[in-house]
């Protein structure tokens, strides 16, 4: 019994915290505990970026679903400097990273650069294939319109 009541203090506690970059959650029943969890994930390289992913979150469960959406959009400026510092080979780079079970499935977001049509690619996807196919999901932030977009067209950058 007295190690019992810290456990279930701990456990109150924990449940009692909150992620800072939720958004959003929606639940998906009264008799299941599993929610539907928004949360925003600001590109660490490219500030004027904010990501929105949606994903299944199972609290009781040892293994999170897979499936997830990403919307990203500009939400700041963007400067040729941020375009610069990225990488620019064709898998890109994680921008972030979430454990989705402790049986090694994570959630990642990858920004990948698109030269040719100045955009910045988003893929979420998750790391451990389920029922046959890994699950992915993508957004993509046009630099168009954007003081970047300009500055690339005045003097191209030999990737």
């Amino acid at each position: 019994m007295k190690l019992l009541l810290p456990i279930i203090t701990a456990m109150l506690l924990l449940t009692g915290c909150s992620n800072e970059n939720e958004v959003g959650n929606v639940s998906l029943g009264l008799f299941t505990t599993k929610d539907i969890k928004i949360e925003k994930v600001n590109d660490p390289l490219i500030s004027g970026v904010t990501c929105h992913i949606s994903h299944v979150k199972a609290d009781l469960s040892f293994a999170d679903p897979s499936d997830m959406g990403i919307s990203c959009r500009q939400t700041g400026p963007i400067s040729l400097d941020m375009i610069k510092a990225i990488d620019k080979s064709p898998s890109g780079e994680i921008v972030f990273k979430s454990s989705k079970s402790i049986l090694f499935k994570s959630l990642k977001i990858r920004r990948i650069w698109d030269a040719q049509n100045k955009t910045l690619i988003y893929l979420s996807y998750s790391t451990k294939e389920v029922e046959g196919s890994h699950k992915h999901s993508m957004s993509t932030v046009p630099l168009w319109g954007n003081d970047a977009w300009g500055e690339l067209e005045a003097a191209p950058i030999e990737w």
